[in-house]
């Protein structure tokens, strides 16, 4: 079986990962704003990203790694940290 790669370490990869992180961000937004204005129902579209996510990450990573990332994703619902961070997206475009 092959080793599937790991996130790099150390600060400079970290600012890599940050860079290459908030790019991407921008162009899914980008794809999600265009397939609502198409008229895609909300529920379609975060299924097919959540979907293609899973499978990207299943390509690409360790089954522990996805499992913390998923755990990571569970704690910040459950906290309310989406909301908050939504409440504070919308705050910032009014």
């Amino acid at each position: 079986m092959t080793e599937k790669p790991q996130a790099p370490t150390g600060d400079a990869g970290m600012d890599q990962i940050s860079e290459d992180l908030t790019k991407c961000a921008m162009v899914i937004e980008h794809a999600i704003d265009h397939l609502l204005e198409e008229n895609h129902p909300p529920l379609s579209v975060a299924s097919a990203l959540l979907g293609g996510s899973l499978g990207l990450l299943s390509r690409t990573m360790d089954r522990e790694t996805i499992l913390r990332i998923l755990d990571s994703a569970v704690q910040s619902v459950g906290s309310g940290d989406l909301e908050d961070a939504e409440k504070a997206r919308r705050a910032g475009s009014a």
